[in-house]
């Protein structure tokens, strides 16, 4: 891979050869990270019955997927500044048993409110492995071995939101769908020991927190850099395509064309798997052609999948398959394009790798919350209004990358 994939003017020169810290296990970053995708996902397929059991509307029981990505965008915001101050490891320590509070708390709600709240509590513990595993990443990996180390984490992980829908749907029929949420506190009490026992800490050198005023000029002097502002833009949008589909493809499939959550969830296992290809794909080739070759390739494969969700509900009879294929294929661009764009986004300023990381991961959930109200708010059934927001979603990763590209001319 060569360096002139990001202009050399927006790294400063710890970017070029920063020192290594010790390396946390593979496995626990897998763990950590996947933690809160597959909290997200394993009540999705639950959502109508989930609604009817707690005697709410589908779109009120869908609050507890767009609040929990709400939950994360705000969080991620926090942790990123803490732990460039107060290091890795007890930030995570923190999230995770906010995790389990959270799980708790949900498994016992007795009311949509009351799981609602408890999601976010869930989300805001269950972020602190994805913000802060990128942030170890880059701490413990130069930034070329980092991008295809980020690919490798992202791949594995995909088992789990693979395993989510799976093993939610199973769990409500045979238990009720609050069964779910106690297997996530089953899930988090043994990592959060594993945690604390094993992971070692990457932080180099602590950075002085600088307050409110500091931390939101960190952010600020981050957004300035047009190098950021474009690769975390292609993260962004990139993102928002999953959550498009996640927030219309529930109702399109167990409302709209009658098959029961469990069909959904084994359906549901495509995007993952599509997206770990991708990602495997990214990590083994991105240091031959380069990152930002392998961003376009893609962003265009997202485009193919987004005109595909467009085309399908109008030309083709309903059926499961048309409904998860295009998405197979976006998920397949999305694993190529996102290893790569956060390495770039976190590398623009290698000391702020922690609040990077978590302004990105804002972002990510923040267009993913929009996404799911947009869907939830435009969707009737037939899925056209899903695929339109997919379209949508890799127009807009298209516009930021070619952003990014013109930064090099």
């Amino acid at each position: 891979m060569s360096p002139r994939d990001i202009p050399e003017g927006n790294l400063s020169p710890a970017a070029k050869a920063p020192p290594r810290r010790p390396v946390p296990s593979m496995l626990l970053l897998v763990a950590m990270t996947g933690i809160g995708p597959f909290t997200m996902q394993i009540l999705i397929p639950s959502l109508p019955a989930l609604a009817e059991a707690l005697a709410s509307s589908y779109g009120l029981a869908q609050l507890s997927l767009t609040l929990y990505l709400v939950g994360v965008a705000g969080a991620q915001l926090v942790y990123g500044p803490l732990s460039d101050r107060y290091g890795r490891k007890p930030l995570l320590l923190a999230g995770l048993v906010l995790y389990c509070l959270g799980s708790l708390g949900a498994a016992l709600a007795p009311s949509i409110h009351a799981l609602i709240l408890a999601r976010v509590v869930q989300a805001i513990g269950g972020c602190a492995g994805l913000v802060l595993g990128r942030a170890m990443i880059r701490d413990a990996y130069p930034r070329e071995e980092a991008a295809s180390r980020l690919g490798i984490v992202s791949s594995a992980m995909a088992i789990a939101p693979m395993i989510g829908p799976l093993l939610g749907s199973l769990l409500e029929a045979q238990f009720g769908w609050r069964a779910s949420m106690l297997a996530c506190l089953v899930f988090g009490l043994p990592l959060l020991a594993a945690i604390r026992l094993r992971l070692p800490e990457t932080l180099a050198e602590p950075a002085p927190l600088p307050g409110l005023a500091g931390l939101l000029g960190a952010y600020a002097a981050l957004l300035r850099l047009p190098a950021f502002r474009a690769y975390c833009g292609i993260t962004a949008f990139a993102t928002g395509m999953f959550f498009a589909f996640a927030g219309g493809a529930p109702l399109t499939v167990i409302k709209g064309l009658g098959y029961s959550s469990t069909a959904y969830a084994v359906a549901m296992m495509t995007t993952p798997f599509a997206w770990s290809s991708g990602t495997f794909t990214a990590a083994r080739l991105t240091q031959r052609v380069g990152m930002v070759r392998m961003m376009a390739l893609g962003t265009a494969v997202m485009l193919a999948g987004g005109t595909l969700a467009v085309l399908l509900p109008l030309l083709a009879p309903g059926h499961i398959a048309l409904v998860f294929l295009p998405m197979a294929v976006a998920a397949f661009g999305n694993g190529m394009t996102q290893p790569n764009a956060i390495a770039c986004a976190i590398s623009v300023r290698p000391n702020l790798a922690g609040t990077a990381s978590g302004l990105i991961g804002a972002a990510q959930m923040g267009c993913g919350a929009l996404m799911t109200v947009f869907c939830g708010v435009t969707e009737t059934g037939n899925g056209l209004a899903t695929g339109v927001w997919m379209l949508v979603s890799a127009l807009a990763t298209l516009w930021a990358l070619r952003a990014s590209r013109r930064l090099k001319a």
